[in-house]
């Protein structure tokens, strides 16, 4: 079948690759050689996908649970006390305990480097949770590198990728923030800063295959994808192996001492195995590279028939890939990775309350609905509207006693608070433009709703402040039920304080 072709073929393409990095004396040569072996690995069917899990109407159409993933009727009434009422986030220590052992365990040869890509979720306990397990910092851009060591990161410990290099990147790399160029002009931005002084690089290339979400194309646009000809992400592999980066890195005295590259959130672990390998031909090019950052992206599964990336299954085959590349060009590459979505996705959760209920069903038709309206919504948790991602949700008494979860279930339409049509909850997988409905059990205007896997991407990447409604709370749950709070509910004044008034007369 394509997908036995595609993986063959791959094997191929990765032992030839191979075969002309091992002879690198004619540096010219051997990139042509590369380019040429690159342009042809970076074809969509080289890296047939495996069929991707959505939830199925099925199991969502299971009968409820009587607790979200980590929080009883009692203990999200805690998060609520604790909080000062509702909406909420709720981190659960126990399960980021958990996800960090899991990572730091990752499959290597010669050295680990976890990195928490803190945009996932950059609340400061959070970081400095990470920090004490020995988990350094991905940032994505020059305030996540301030923000982190604000909350007491040493810059050595932190790595910066970014769309856009951040105008004081100098003083960044002299306190020791490690940077990843992810353009060309990057590059050349950053030797004319540093011209002739041999100072050390990181390189983040696209290797012309992404992977991500609902998305099965390896090469064509998704929100989730971040390689491939249709993503804007990392130095295009062909400008690296034509000579075109080297003679960048060569014109300026440069040393370029790691490789990045990272191709989706929620990727295919078969896809990322694969460019994980191919990832260290890259590393061949310059002797000086002592380490490779493949990324993060492991897939989580938020619902009952999601499957969750086995780490030590992908990444047995990828550690025995730098045996293989210390064999063949003498040098013992460190591994880095970076996981957020892994480390944080179901560790969180949004506790809302049910704050209205409405009903659009006929007699006469079927196309009504009976519509759950939170007291929380995109301002909170954007996944559902940008991606159509579902999570899965729990509406739990609003007296906080198990005794009073009830056995009624209905089918419904889940929607938050703001004044915006894809302000929806329970959209179609993959499909924010389509609403669906949801089995839940029968709410009462006053009962909590928990939206579980909500711990990556939703306090982080809101629409906080639109229809101004304030930034929500966060709190940290113990494994023994202690509920402490870790950010505060924004005062509604502090929305609009930056605000300045134009002189009289201009209208």
């Amino acid at each position: 079948n394509s997908q036995a072709i595609s993986v063959a073929f791959f094997l191929i393409i990765d032992s030839v690759v191979t075969y002309i990095s091992i002879n690198l004396s004619n540096m010219k040569a051997s990139r042509a050689s590369l380019a040429i072996l690159m342009a042809i690995a970076s074809s969509a069917s080289a890296f047939a996908p495996t069929k991707f899990n959505t939830p199925s109407s099925t199991l969502l159409r299971a009968t409820p649970a009587t607790s979200s993933n980590f929080l009883t009727p009692e203990l999200a009434q805690s998060c609520i006390d604790v909080a000062g009422g509702t909406p909420l986030y709720a981190y659960s220590l126990d399960s980021l305990a958990k996800s960090a052992d899991a990572c730091l365990a990752f499959p290597n040869a010669y050295g680990l480097t976890v990195r928490y890509a803190m945009k996932a979720c950059p609340n400061g306990t959070i970081l400095k949770y990470f920090l004490s397990r020995g988990i350094c910092i991905d940032a994505s851009s020059g305030y996540e590198v301030r923000r982190a060591m604000d909350m007491g990161v040493p810059a050595e410990k932190i790595s910066l990728s970014s769309q856009e290099l951040p105008t004081d990147f100098e003083e960044l790399v002299n306190l020791g923030v490690k940077i990843n160029c992810c353009s060309i002009s990057q590059l050349e931005r950053f030797g004319k800063a540093f011209a002739n002084t041999s100072q050390k690089v990181g390189v983040r290339v696209n290797p012309g295959v992404g992977s991500g979400g609902f998305s099965s194309s390896t090469t064509g646009f998704s929100k989730t994808n971040v390689g491939g000809p249709s993503s804007s992400f990392g130095i295009w592999h062909e400008f690296v192996t034509d000579g075109t980066v080297p003679a960048i890195v060569e014109k300026y005295g440069l040393e370029v001492e790691r490789i990045h590259t990272h191709i989706g959130s929620g990727s295919d672990p078969a896809i990322w195995q694969q460019t994980a390998k191919l990832s260290l031909s890259f590393c061949a090019i310059w002797d000086t590279v002592t380490s490779l950052n493949l990324g993060g992206g492991y897939k989580v599964g938020r619902n009952p028939d999601e499957k969750t990336t086995d780490l030590i299954e992908i990444g047995s085959p990828v550690a025995d890939a730098f045996k293989d590349f210390a064999k063949e060009h003498g040098r013992e590459l460190k591994m880095e990775i970076e996981p957020g979505t892994y480390l944080v996705a179901n560790a969180g959760a949004l506790v809302t309350k049910i704050q209205d209920k409405v009903s659009t069903k006929s007699s006469s038709s079927d196309d009504g609905h009976i519509y759950l309206k939170m007291d929380a919504g995109m301002t909170d948790v954007l996944r559902p509207s940008l991606y159509g991602a579902i999570h899965p949700i729990t509406i739990l008494p609003g007296s906080g006693k198990s005794e009073d979860v009830g056995t009624d279930v209905e089918s419904v339409v889940v929607v938050g608070h703001c004044c915006e049509s894809g302000d929806l909850m329970t959209p179609k997988p993959g499909e924010p433009e389509a609403l669906e409905e949801r089995p839940l059990r029968t709410a009462e205007l006053g009962d909590i709703a928990v939206m579980d896997g909500s711990g990556a991407y939703c306090a982080g990447m809101s629409t906080k402040n639109y229809n101004s409604f304030p930034e929500s709370p966060e709190v940290l749950v113990t494994a023994d039920g202690e509920v402490h709070l870790i950010r505060k509910r924004q005062d509604p004044k502090q929305i609009y304080e930056n605000e300045c008034d134009v002189p009289d007369g201009v209208f």
